[in-house]
């Protein structure tokens, strides 16, 4: 599987958030301690709000803990919404146009998961897409294939609700196919304003994902920690695995829930998938 992270708050450096001294999200790539596989090698993207109508994407092939040009990026790219990814393939080819995260317009979209059994039913999914979405689906993940799922059911709209048709969706053609457990996994999107973080599998037991608890509360606790002097009151991290090492400054995203970031507000919420009427 994959690991991912999204950060929202005051503007700051990628580098200061994927770099971290201790188990960075870099690091991640090579040495993942809750994934599914230690390894996260089969390429890299990160995604970025810098004010422009559509938000930068950057991806890349190469194991992130060795390529030069993403720290040369996050070095020199600052924005108060960001996301990540890195790629652990697990049956689709290793190529750019695989590499998380996807873009739409305003919106990005990251997922680590899988759909169990996609090619018994992949083309049932794909024929839902609304016509006016599919040319633009250049790579072969299903990761790929949900984002345009829910964009058909509304994601612009009201992102909770057309991630839950989705996954609802999916489920409903993979049962039936005969795939007990058709969907696993956790997902992020953002329209640049608010992000959405999503946790749920069909079997109830989800990859796993975190966030960073309030920083002011932080601040007291770890003064010596020079970056949460540097981010807002509502800066948030939602993370596969936390990175630095900071105990007690993490807290796990609940089974079937999802989680809204905004400036100045957050909630968490219960998750259920919509089945397709």
């Amino acid at each position: 599987m994959c690991r991912w992270l999204a950060y929202s708050g005051s503007p700051i450096l990628l580098s200061n958030v994927l770099y971290t001294p201790i188990h960075s999200f870099i690091d991640q790539s090579l040495h993942s301690r809750l994934g599914a596989e230690t390894t996260n090698g089969d390429g890299f993207g990160i995604g970025w709000y810098d004010g422009q109508d559509a938000p930068g994407v950057f991806h890349s092939t190469e194991p992130a803990w060795n390529d030069a040009n993403l720290r040369e990026v996050a070095h020199h790219t600052t924005s108060p919404l960001f996301f990540s990814h890195i790629r652990a393939a697990i049956g689709s080819a290793v190529q750019q146009t695989n590499c998380h995260p996807f873009r739409h317009g305003r919106w990005l979209w990251m997922h680590n998961g899988f759909i169990d059994g996609y090619a018994k039913y992949k083309r049932d999914l794909a024929f839902a897409i609304e016509p006016q979405y599919y040319p633009q689906i250049a790579g072969t993940t299903d990761s790929e294939l949900m984002f345009y799922l829910a964009l058909t059911f509304g994601l612009q709209d009201d992102p909770p609700a057309a991630v839950a048709k989705a996954v609802g969706f999916v489920e409903a053609r993979g049962r039936q196919a005969g795939v007990q457990y058709p969907y696993q996994g956790t997902i992020v999107t953002s329209d640049g304003e608010s992000m959405w973080a999503f946790r749920y599998s069909s079997e109830g037991k989800s990859r796993t994902l975190f966030f960073t608890r309030d920083v002011p509360t932080l601040r007291k606790q770890y003064p010596e920690a020079t970056v949460l002097q540097e981010v807002s009151d509502d800066a948030r991290l939602v993370v596969s695995e936390p990175v630095g090492n900071l105990p007690g400054a993490w807290a796990e995203v609940p089974e079937a829930s999802y989680g809204v970031v905004r400036q100045g507000h957050d909630s968490l919420h219960p998750f259920v998938p919509q089945s397709p009427e």
